[in-house]
């Protein structure tokens, strides 16, 4: 299943880059971005959470999961209440909600699930092929490993790099695909 997971997640990680290359494009300022601290803990962010995210999914896809996979997303949990302590620790208080809010949040809750879109098509087709003890719980996680691909292109065009943004607009965006995802699995998964 490991395989078959990482296959689907790469075919459909390439038809969103093919789309993000088309329709959205690297954000001009990529060689300066990639010497800020803010940018590169954004994309360690989007890199664990697709990690993790492929843990959790994989996991599920069994039918016995053992113990709690929830637990799986801690270390991206952990990491990111750092990321937010250290912005406000640097950042003068006057201006947290800007950074919150940033410039694109409209951007950033369209584009992520519309490069999810591709992946989770071709994890749940995979995931077709497994027993999962709960079929929703399983689309979930397609879910949330589709939206962490998408947020990993996204990344590279989105030039809010603050963690107040990210750690908020980038989980309101994977929120529908989750969403969509559970929903689903939980009528094209069940065995």
């Amino acid at each position: 299943m490991r395989l078959g997971l990482a296959s689907a997640l790469a075919l459909g990680g390439l038809v969103s880059l093919a789309l993000f290359f088309v329709a959205i494009g690297v954000r001009p300022d990529i060689a300066q971005a990639l010497a800020t601290w803010r940018f590169n803990l954004k994309v360690g962010l989007v890199l664990l959470a697709l990690l993790l995210a492929f843990g959790l999914c994989l996991a599920l896809s069994r039918p016995v999961t053992s113990g709690h996979p929830g637990r799986r997303l801690l270390p991206l949990l952990a990491l990111a209440v750092a990321a937010i302590a250290i912005e406000l620790v640097v950042l003068p208080s006057g201006s947290w909600a800007s950074r919150l809010v940033g410039s694109n949040a409209v951007a950033c809750l369209i584009e992520i699930p519309t490069l999810a879109l591709a992946p989770l098509a071709a994890l749940l087709l995979v995931l077709r092929s497994s027993a999962p003890a709960s079929p929703a719980l399983a689309g979930a996680a397609a879910g949330l490993l589709a939206a962490a691909a998408g947020a990993a292109l996204y990344a590279f065009q989105c030039f809010d790099d603050s963690p107040l943004f990210v750690v908020t607009w980038y989980a309101l965006a994977a929120l529908p695909v989750v969403a969509v995802g559970a929903a689903a699995g939980h009528r094209l998964l069940r065995w």
